[in-house]
């Protein structure tokens, strides 16, 4: 069984701590020096309430150019509230994992599908509870491509938060041969950030919801 980021014999975190930091900081590094070729557009950031927290949503395609958008660090209307982040847990995701931290994530919930997911979602609920924001992709971490998975629905019912749509474009941009069909923008392209209306889940019918979040994330 492949090794979780927190399970890691102790002989081997020193080195999966050089792996994870030093990798991380150069990834984070490309994006901040990149980061002021970039044209940043956001509309509909009057929809949302200042120090409020909600539970962002953009589809898996997109999370490449959210980083792009967050270097150095979190933006408005992102960074009202602490943030936390649910992420797979094995070993290879740790520079991601520091990447997060060096843009603001306070909290990093270990968990996904197949690997202990529905204990992170409730470790990820008390966050939100106490007043965390989070940012999730509801076809990841392995798809399909923009099919929607109930668990934010249900997270949104638990917390009480709403859910806000998140759609990210880029000119020009490259698309990567992976499932998602992940989307970078280039240096000196521009990325338009389009946030949706918040949507509130019931918690006696969560997936009502659902037909208005596909629509709203495009």
């Amino acid at each position: 069984m492949t090794a979780r980021v927190d399970t890691v014999p102790a002989s081997l975190k020193p080195l999966l701590g050089m792996y994870g930091h030093s990798i991380g900081f150069g990834l984070y590094a490309l994006y901040a020096i990149q980061r002021p070729t970039i044209r940043i557009d956001v509309a509909g950031s009057e929809q949302l309430q200042p120090d409020r927290p909600y539970i962002f949503a953009l589809w898996h395609e997109a999370v490449l150019l959210a980083l792009q958008w967050s270097v150095p660090r979190f933006p408005w209307p992102l960074n009202t509230c602490p943030q936390a982040s649910m992420q797979h847990p094995l070993w290879y995701m740790k520079p991601i994992h520091v990447v997060l931290g060096y843009i603001g994530v306070e909290r990093i919930v270990l968990g996904s599908t197949g690997y202990h997911g529905r204990e992170a979602a409730g470790r990820l609920v008390e966050y939100l509870r106490a007043g965390y924001s989070t940012v999730l992709s509801p076809d990841g971490p392995a798809g399909p491509r923009r099919v929607l998975r109930h668990g934010i629905l249900h997270l949104a019912a638990e917390s009480g938060l709403a859910i806000v749509p998140l759609r990210l474009h880029a000119w020009p941009h490259v698309v990567l041969p992976t499932w998602d069909r992940k989307r970078i923008a280039v240096p000196f392209s521009r990325i338009r950030v389009e946030i949706g209306a918040p949507i509130v889940v019931s918690a006696e019918a969560p997936g009502s919801a659902e037909e208005d979040l596909i629509r709203e994330l495009g």
